[in-house]
């Protein structure tokens, strides 16, 4: 179960903000019955790329032993 302020992975791209799978995003809120979540996605800087609400299926929790990547964000 995914909980506020877990540390959560993007299962897809989303184009419209520049965002690939597999980028990593902090979980602001969770709607009632995990229904969907407030994901922010941040840069290296801390700087606010978006925060979106997704859906279960859009997400996934880290799993043990995974390891970060940095990449070159480019905005839309």
């Amino acid at each position: 179960m995914i909980h506020e302020l877990d540390t959560v992975v993007l299962a897809h791209s989303i184009a419209e903000y520049s965002l690939n799978a597999g980028d990593v995003g902090a979980v602001v809120h969770v709607y009632k019955d995990n229904t969907a979540y407030e994901v922010e996605f941040v840069t290296g800087e801390g700087e606010t790329i978006a925060i979106l609400t997704l859906k279960p299926s859009d997400i996934r929790a880290m799993r043990r032993r995974e390891i970060l990547h940095v990449r070159k964000f480019a905005p839309a």
